[in-house]
């Protein structure tokens, strides 16, 4: 039998942002994570793109020369991590680029079997209302399958305001005019956090 760990669940959140609304939700995950009696880390992964690409968007371009985050993510967050969340913005149904490049190389840790024992979720914006919100968390989701990690949603049962306001696949925003998260939104990725830590408690006591 394993003995108890007598330490708090460790929870990373790692994502990719383009103008800052999918920061907006890990940090609110983040934050009821902690609620939760969770340490975490909240760590983007590098900015790809071109340079004339960022350029085109307003918003882009204030988001990368602006960005308030100065550590990456990291392999050794993975390692430290019991839980992690995803985010990402939607890139054709698919998560971007930036977050699939980072995933793409955690092969030697899922080679070692550490990426097994991870309880994972995922969250993510997009611009319209029909424009791959559920595809993008899923794309996100089949990562931690082929890891071995075990996949949590954020269904509706965690709190009774998510029948109304939230998607059960996981926190999600729709930026119509480039609006950021609202309320509940935001609500919604904190009982997301909330959730992911005490299940990572489970896990480790």
């Amino acid at each position: 039998m394993t003995e108890p760990s007598g330490r708090a669940p460790r929870i990373a959140v790692v994502f990719y942002s383009a103008t800052g609304n999918v920061a907006a939700l890990a940090e609110a995950l983040a934050e009821g994570a902690r609620e939760a009696g969770a340490e975490t880390r909240v760590r983007p992964v590098a900015e790809r793109a071109p340079r004339e690409a960022i350029e085109a968007n307003r918003r882009w371009k204030a988001w990368v020369d602006d960005n308030p985050y100065d550590t990456l993510a990291s392999l050794d967050d993975l390692e430290w991590a019991d839980g992690l969340a995803l985010g990402s913005p939607t890139r054709f149904g698919n998560s971007a680029e930036q977050l699939k490049a980072f995933l793409d190389t955690t092969g030697g840790l899922w080679a070692q079997g550490k990426l097994a024992g991870l309880v994972g979720t995922s969250f993510t914006s997009a611009s319209t209302g029909h424009g791959g919100l559920e595809a993008t968390i899923l794309s996100m989701n089949n990562v931690l399958y082929h890891w071995g990690a075990l996949v949590m949603p954020l269904g509706y049962a965690a709190d009774p305001s998510l029948m109304s306001s939230g998607n059960p696949y996981g926190a999600s925003w729709v930026s119509r005019k480039s609006a950021a998260p609202d309320d509940d939104a935001l609500l919604a990725a904190r009982v997301q956090g909330t959730r992911l830590a005490q299940v990572a408690a489970k896990l480790i006591s």
